[in-house]
Parts: C-alpha cells; sequence; structure tokens
C-alpha cells in the first residue's frame, strides 16, 4: 500500500506514526482518517496550473487596477508569502509599497 504524498507541500516521504502520517520536509501532520478527506479539499492554482500553498511566492501577470485607487499593480511584481483564503480573491498578501489586498490566482504565477 502506498502512503499518501504530502497535502501541505505535496512531498512523496511521508511515512506513518501511530495513527499519523508526518512529512519529513514540511513537519506536517494529519490522521489517516484525514487523508481520505484530503482529495476533496479545495485545491488553488496559479494561471499555469501550479498548485499553490500559503507561504509561496508568486508574480503578477497582468497590471491589476486597485479599486477606489488610481494606483495599479504592475505585471512582475513579487508578492511573497500568500496565504490562501476562500472567496472569489483566494489570496491574501502584502504588496510591496501598496499593503494588504486579495488577489485572483488566475492573475498570478508560481515563483
Amino acid at each position: 500500500m502506498a502512503l499518501p504524498h504530502c497535502p501541505k507541500c505535496e512531498s512523496e516521504y511521508t511515512y506513518e506514526d501511530g495513527n499519523l502520517y508526518v512529512c519529513p520536509e514540511c513537519a506536517h501532520e494529519w490522521s489517516q482518517d484525514a487523508s481520505a478527506d484530503a482529495e476533496d479539499a479545495l485545491v488553488i492554482k496559479d494561471a499555469n496550473g501550479n498548485p499553490l500553498a500559503d507561504g509561496d511566492t508568486v508574480t503578477v501577470i497582468k497590471d491589476l487596477k486597485i479599486k477606489g485607487s488610481s494606483s495599479v499593480v504592475k505585471v512582475g511584481t513579487k508578492v511573497k508569502n500568500i496565504r490562501l483564503v476562500e472567496g472569489d480573491h483566494d489570496i491574501d498578501c502584502k504588496i510591496p509599497g501598496i499593503g494588504a489586498m486579495g488577489l485572483k490566482s488566475e492573475f498570478v504565477k508560481k515563483v
């Protein structure tokens, strides 16, 4: 029986510890019962189809107008340490020079 990949970092090097699975690469632990539900979990992907995770660094692929402001987030802006959330704007982040905002995953690519 093959062990499931880590749901947090997709590492294939997981191992069993009692009734838990453990990832040696990111130290994530999850129950064996939860692994069956992991496939039902929402997976957020960037514009190229790569899965995103909390803490990733992404690059903006299109000029984005900021609602309620005359500012624009330019193409190529690098955004570090993103946080994934549910909703229309599925990425929470802080953009240098602008501040905290939400982005849609379809307008970013993983670095």
